[in-house]
Order: C-alpha cells, then structure tokens, then sequence
C-alpha cells in the first residue's frame, strides 16, 4: 500500500505525476476548488473582520470524502495544488477539510511537470503559504463586496442579470472611453511628396520630402497642406537632384523575451488567432500533460500564470546547448539573455518556456492537435529565440537635395546577420509601421535622375480600437488585473458590455456605454484606473506578508460603503425610461429609446404602454443608430393545406417554420426537418455513434446519438467540442439556468469544471443571482 498522498487539481495532472513517482505514491485530483462563498448570498461578514464563509461546492462532496479516504493511513501528504495564489487557496481548503490526521502535510511547488522537478520537489517539500493565502482570500472577498454590492443596483436601475466588478468595470471603461475618443476625432488632411529617382546603379528608388526651407515636413505635429505641396513640386521638377550627404550605421534588433503570460496571450492572439480564454486552455493542456506514445503523459511547457521572464540555470545551460548544436555557435551571445521583470512579478516564477528544448514542435507533431501544435510551436520558437544573439542591419540614410532648400530623405536597411530572427520574429499590430525599403549603391555629390513626382493625399486617423491583445497589453501597462484574471476580464465584458466588430475590434455597447457612465459617476474610484492598480498592489503587499488583509480590505469598504449609499439615492433608473436616440417613432411621433431584453437590446417608443411600437436596430461604423426594415417573409412552394395558398417562412422561439400567407385568416402551419448537425464528439454510451444536433417536433434543439434507435442516449445542454481541461472528458457542455445564466460544464458530473460560457448573439444574459466578480 502507497504510504504517501499527492493531492493535485486536475486528473491530467495527476496521470502525468503518477508515472514519475512510482507506486509509493498515491495520486488523487481535486478536481478544482472543494470550497467557495455561496452563490446565494453576500457569504461575507463585514462585521466579524470581513470573514468569508466558505461551503463545500456542489458536488465537491464525494471528491472530499475520496481525498480523507486516500488520507487514512499515509505517512505524507503533499499538496500539489498550483503554484499560484488560487493553488494556494485551494490546497488551505483541502488542509482545512483533511481535518486531524497522523499524517505529516506538505506543500509542493511545481513549476513545471517533469520527472526531476516533481522528484525535486517532493524531496523539498515546503510549507503552506500563510501570506499567499491571505493574499487570494482578500481578493475573492474584494471581489464579491464589489460584486454582489454594485451588481443587484444596476438590477433595479439598468437590466437584471448584469454585473461590475472591481477589475471588469475599468477595463470597460477603458474600451468606452477609446471609443469616445475616436467619436470625438476630426480628420485632418495632410499631404507627401515623393520623387521617385534613379542612380548610376539600379533599382530606381523613392525618396520622401523632408523639409523645406529650414520646415521638417516629416515632423508629425505639422501637416503639409496641398497647395505647400504642389508649390514644393513646381520648385523642385526642373532643378537637379544631387545627394548631399550619405550616413551608414550599424543597427542591432535584440530579441524578444519568453513569455510571460500577457505576453503570450496577446501573441496568440495576432499570430494564431486565438481568444485569451482558448490560449490558458491550450497551455494548461500542455502544462499538465500530453501523452506522447511509450513515453506516456508528459508536462510539456512550465507554468502558464506568471508574469516573470525569468528562466532558471538548467533551462539557460540547455538552451544555449541546442542552439550551439542545431544553428551553430554565432548564434550564442557570449552570455546568456537576462530580461528585466515588471515591478509586480512574482520572482519565484519562470517565464513560459518548453520543459525540454530537445522536444522540438517537429519530433512531437503527432502526438499533439492543430491547437496544441500552434501553441507549442509558439512558446518553443520564442523561447528558443530569447537567447540567441541580435540580428544586425546595415542602416543607410540618404539625403538629397533639390532645389529652394529642399531635402529628399530616402532610408535603407540590408540584413548583415539574421541572429535570432532565424527562429522567431514578433508579430505586429496592424498599426505598425512598415519596414525600410532597399537602396541601390549611391556616393555623396551624385546627380539623380527624376522618374516622377508622386503627390498623395492622407488623412489623420482616429486612435484605433483595442483587440483583446492590446487591451490586454494596456491593462498589463495599468498595472491592472494579475496573469490569472486577463483572460476571465475578456469574458466578463464580452457578454454585454462589448462587442467584436468584423475585425475582432471591440466596440462598446450602448449599453455597456450606459453602465460605464452610471458607475463612473457613483464609484468614481471603482472605474479609475490608478484606483484600481494601486489596490493591486496593496493586495501584492499582503502577499509578500508587509500588510494585513484584514486592514486593506477595511480601508477599502469605508469609503467604497459611503458612495453605495450615496448611489441607492441618486444614480438614475434608465430600466423603464430607456436610452434616448432622437429617433422619431414611426407610430405616434414619440421618442424611440433603446431598452434591454432577454435577447439584447432594442428600440422602443417611449410612450409605451399607449405605444407598442418595437424595432431592431444595427450600428455603422461610427456608431449611429439605424432602424432595421422589417423584410417581408419569403414565399415557398410549399401549399397550405388547409386553404390552399402559398406557405411563407416564418420564425418563433422554437425556430423557423412554415406558415400560411394568409394567416391571420388561416392559421395554417408546417414543421421544417432540420438535417442533423454533426458535432465530432463520440457517444459517450455506446462509444461507436457520433452525438448530432437535432431538433424535437416542436423545434426545440437537443443532441443525440447518431445511431438512435439502437442507442438511446440524449441531452438537451449544447455540447462543446472541446476536451475538458479540468479532467481531460472528451467534451464539455454548456448549461443554461436561471441562477447561473450560461456556463461551460464539464460533461463528467464528477469533474465540477464550470466557467462562464463566451460571449455570442445567442448567450443569455449572465446570471441574475451571481453578480460577476
């Protein structure tokens, strides 16, 4: 019988610890957190020094009692939980539920999954963090007074079901206030002149106008007006153009660091298109383990929630190795890359990086899907690439000179050495600037040839709209939000507050617009952003054992208690007056206003009751309102049976049907037969059918196996063809109810995984007894 127990959260991670300690140990998943506040209530006793009260979580029970069954007996227990504060939090909780036990209880850290690291640590073990503990509980607590306090007020003054939160509602009011600022932009014209020339020696090139007479045109504050530009063009056609002066330098493009996690979440983001909520997906797959064939389940990259680049000797010695081995030793700089961590890192983290630089993307492809592959690729690439020597250029500036003080300035740039742009270049956002062209071998006082004026016209452009990558990069800039929250930020605000546009930019709402005014004016400090990082790193300093929880939290609710007093008295009630338009109603003259359903928001008279009048409505680009015609329904060829006359297609919450076109006389109708839609997710019964989404005769969606009347199995929840990242089941599922509105669930009962689901047209709204943190 094993005479040790190693508790860790996820069954993935605990098949891939299992094969390294052999079968002294005892290795048994948590499955998540086992406790948490209530949903039902506030579970925080102000009074008693803000005391959280913690209850075992539905269907965490029978976990628990499997974890003091697997306890009896055990000389050690090593809680494995992850090295983070909500690993700490959870491992305080299963030490808590373990109750009395002979047992001796340890804390491990595990950076990384491997056979040494797990070894190492189990062999230095350490003890629970009594600081990061505190630390994690002042955040949730935090987080649901804010929460559960603001939330039920935009209940009864905007639409049920919506949520603040304390890190949620500044970055949409970053979005909010971008998006004001571009409504607020006046275009400015401007002009630039380029001469295209040619030299002794091809290719012809283009150089652009630089100043004239003693004015910098390229200066970004002065713009060049038309007619300053076809002046410039008379002065300069007829007069040569002679090279006044050539400067050649040296230029190196450093590397980049390995990941931290913002970092990598903005990378995916650009380069693999990937949403920050799939990118933790996919590396804590990575993270906790693949099966690699006889090599079993193997810990692939280190730990994916850090905001340190740090990289520990062993990796350095070994990636300097495979770089001396694989692209030869003027890669490797004379000493290894070091990389400057932000002021809030956590110094006892590594950077995101390969367990095994030996494992390259190409010797495990097989083993891995299309989204593990990209990602794996990614993080080795980069972390390979950060410690590899500059790429350098040969940078040429040329002047050259016209006629009324007029200098052309041409720029160049020829790679000499591509270092580690070998393996790994950044990607760009698409405001980014383009690289400089190639220049043909010039010599000071040559005479060029004119081939051609080019005069252009441009336009000043408006601060562009964030993506989920550079709005993560601006909260990381804030100080806002810690390496764990980024992704679940993205959710929060995606489900009503905002939106993507056709280029995956986000764009608020309106009615993200109005929660974000109503909060900015009744909790001025909840919504500002220096507030909010500074809080940040209040909650570090708790961390790092310099403060107490108990008093941070006391200096915070003071204030924060006086404004919710404040705000039950005078924020505004815009639920039943909804938001004015200045669009007149079609119906009876009035006002039409946008008001908030089940199913989103739409324009409304303002008159109602005595005007029903209703309308969808989109936006363009500037974000004006424009009513949407209603078409009139399709004719088919199908014939009502009951009259005769031609079926229309018709739609109601069941979905689409046909009807008669003479309805309301004839209330004709006729069910449409969807074709089943194919889901890739094997039947979890008989194991050979495939689950399809059908719909029932009244039209309502549900998935069954393919191999239906053979086998029997059905589920009216979504299912979600994505392995569980919790437990590794084949598929999650995604739930809809009145307390928690949408969730993605594991679709192992025992499992507990459970998140928000995404943001889509077809979500409901979030829950409206749990008010988002």
């Amino acid at each position: 019988m094993a005479k040790n127990l190693v508790i860790v959260e996820s069954p993935a991670k605990a098949k891939t610890i299992k094969r390294y300690l052999g079968t002294n140990y005892q290795v048994t998943p948590s499955v998540g957190h086992v406790m948490d506040l209530p949903k039902s209530k506030l579970g925080v006793d102000v009074a008693d020094n803000f005391k959280p009260e913690y209850h075992v979580i539905p269907g965490k029970t029978k976990v628990l009692e499997e974890i003091k069954g697997a306890a009896k007996g055990k000389d050690n227990i090593f809680l494995a939980t992850d090295p983070d504060r909500e690993g700490e939090a959870i491992a305080w909780h299963i030490r808590d539920k373990l109750g009395k036990t002979k047992a001796k209880v340890h804390r491990i850290l595990l950076h990384e999954i491997t056979q040494s690291a797990v070894k190492d640590a189990v062999a230095n073990p350490t003890e629970l963090n009594q600081a990061l503990y505190d630390a994690q509980q002042a955040r949730r607590v935090l987080d649901r007074l804010v929460g559960y306090k603001i939330s039920p007020l935009l209940w009864d003054k905007v639409k049920r079901g919506i949520s603040a939160g304390r890190v949620q509602s500044p970055a949409l009011r970053i979005v909010v206030e971008r998006e004001r600022e571009r409504e607020a932009f006046r275009a400015e014209e401007y002009w630039t002149l380029d001469a295209k020339l040619e030299g002794a020696n091809p290719p012809p090139f283009k150089a652009r106008l630089f100043s004239h007479k003693d004015q910098r045109i390229d200066n970004k504050n002065y713009k060049m007006p038309e007619a300053e530009a076809r002046g410039v063009m008379a002065g300069v056609e007829k007069s040569p153009f002679r090279v006044k002066s050539i400067e050649r330098k040296e230029a190196r493009r450093s590397p980049t660091p390995p990941f931290i996690t913002s970092r990598l979440q903005q990378e995916a983001s650009r380069k693999l298109y990937f949403s920050p909520r799939k990118t933790m997906q996919v590396a804590q797959r990575l993270y906790e383990g693949i099966e690699l064939g006889e090599q079993g389940a193997v810990g692939l990259i280190t730990y994916m929630r850090t905001d340190s680049p740090r990289v520990s000797d062993q990796a350095l010695e070994s990636v300097r190795k495979h770089i001396a081995e694989r692209y030869g030793e003027k890669y490797i700089p004379e000493k290894p890359n070091f990389y400057r961590s932000s002021k809030q890192a956590q110094g006892a983290h590594e950077a995101i990086r390969p367990t095994a630089v030996e494992r390259d993307p190409e010797s495990i492809a097989r083993h891995l899907d299309k989204d593990a592959l990209a990602l794996y690729t990614l993080i080795w690439n980069r972390f390979v690439s950060s410690q590899m020597t500059p790429a350098v250029y040969d940078r040429t500036t040329v002047d050259i000179e016209a006629a009324d003080d007029t200098i052309f300035r041409a720029t160049g740039q020829v790679m000499k050495f591509d270092g580690f742009m070998r393996v790994y270049i950044e990607g760009q956002d698409d405001t980014a600037e383009d690289e400089d062209g190639t220049l043909p071998p010039l010599t000071e006082g040559e005479i060029l040839k004119l081939l051609g004026l080019e005069p252009e016209q441009h336009f000043t452009q408006p601060p562009p709209r964030f993506t989920q990558a550079t709005l993560i990069k601006e909260l990381e800039e804030r100080g806002i939000g810690r390496p764990s929250t980024y992704a679940t930020i993205m959710s929060s605000i995606l489900r009503e507050y905002v939106e993507e546009d056709e280029s995956k930019r986000l764009r608020p709402t309106s009615l993200g617009r109005v929660v974000c005014d109503m909060l900015t004016k009744a909790f001025p400090d909840i919504v500002e952003s220096g507030f909010t990082a500074q809080m940040e790193e209040n909650l570090d300093q708790v961390e790092e054992g310099n403060a107490s929880w108990i008093e941070t939290l006391r200096r915070f609710y003071g204030p924060f208690e006086e404004q919710l007093g404040h705000a039950k008295e005078k924020m505004p009630e815009v639920k039943r007056k909804g938001l004015p338009t200045g669009i007149k109603c079609p119906t009876d003259g009035g006002e039409m206003v946008i008001k908030w359903g089940r199913n989103g928001e739409f324009l409304a008279c303002s008159n109602y009751p005595e005007c029903t009048t209703t309308s969808e409505f989109a936006r363009d680009e500037q974000g004006n309102i424009k009513i949407r015609e209603a078409s009139a329904p399709a004719l088919t060829d199908e014939v009502c049976e009951k009259c005769g006359k031609p079926m229309v297609r018709r739609r109601s919450r069941f979905g689409e049907f046909l009807g008669c076109s003479g309805y309301p006389d004839c209330d004709g109708i006729k069910r449409l037969k969807a074709e089943p839609v194919k889901t890739g997710v094997a039947c979890p019964e008989c194991k050979e059918g495939e689950i399809l989404e059908r719909r029932s005769r009244r039209g309502k969606l549900f998935y069954g196996c393919g191999r239906y009347p053979k086998c029997k199995f059905a589920s009216w929840d979504k299912v979600v063809a994505q392995p569980c990242p919790s437990c590794g089941a084949p598929y999650l599922v995604e739930k809809v109810t009145k307390r928690d509105g949408a969730t993605i669930q594991c679709a192992n009962k025992e499992c507990g995984y459970k998140t928000a689901a995404p943001a889509s047209p077809e979500s409901p709204a979030p829950s409206a007894s749990a008010p988002s943190a």
